[in-house]
């Protein structure tokens, strides 16, 4: 029922993929910040190895998962490079929005649990 919807606004992404939005300011909590840069420097080439690593398909919600985790890195990166402190300790960052929708329907999914 709603998947040409889905296919629409894929569409739509692209276009806003391509038109090369600014960034968005956020701040960040000081202990999520912290969590967000320890996503990015912990070691996943265990998990990366192919050859510890059978070779199935991969399910949608694993697919979604593994996108978060990796999301979840690449703002712990930002902050890495670019993160300043306010006055209150937590972090303000430049973001893609991107990064900032993957965040956000997180946080859907988060809330109805």
């Amino acid at each position: 029922m709603y998947t040409d919807d889905a296919r629409v606004l894929g569409l739509i992404g692209t276009t806003f993929r391509a038109a090369g939005l600014p960034s968005i300011r956020v701040t960040v909590p000081a202990a999520l910040a912290e969590r967000a840069v320890a996503a990015w420097e912990q070691d996943d080439a265990g998990e990366l190895d192919d050859a510890r690593v059978p070779e199935r398909p991969e399910d949608p919600a694993a697919r979604l998962q593994r996108h978060r985790a990796g999301a979840l890195a690449l703002i712990g990166l930002s902050i890495t490079e670019s993160g300043k402190l306010d006055a209150d300790g937590n972090t303000v960052v430049d973001l893609s929005p991107e990064l900032v929708g993957v965040a956000m329907d997180a946080a859907g999914d988060h809330l109805r649990r």
